[in-house]
């Protein structure tokens, strides 16, 4: 299961709220590219479609879809800022390497 901490949760209300979209639904997918072969694509959505499955954590509605399930499976989204910047990090207990980035996993 996917799971979004405190501090991700608060972050994607914020962005829901400033952009005038409070009922929007954050669609969490991966997607083929990057230097390690898979990346995480974050985006709003209003409905679900056909094979999505919702989840709900800690106040903030998620979209996966059937082909990205696997990939994220016991995935946890988290908002870090540090001197890298600031920005969501996915803690992916299925990726065995990353690029340097951290933009980009290999399965």
């Amino acid at each position: 299961m996917l799971s979004l901490t405190d501090v991700a949760a608060t972050k994607v209300a914020e962005f829901l709220v400033q952009h005038k979209r409070p009922n929007a639904l954050l669609r969490v997918r991966v997607v083929g590219g990057g230097c390690s072969g898979f990346q995480y694509q974050l985006a709003l959505d209003d409905e679900s479609r056909a094979g999505d499955q919702v989840i709900e954590k800690n106040g903030v509605r998620m979209l996966i879809d059937e082909r990205s399930l696997p990939y994220l499976e016991g995935t946890e989204i988290d908002y870090v800022e540090d001197l890298m910047g600031a920005g969501f990090r996915f803690n992916n207990p299925n990726a065995v390497s990353s690029c340097g980035c951290g933009e980009s996993f290999q399965v």
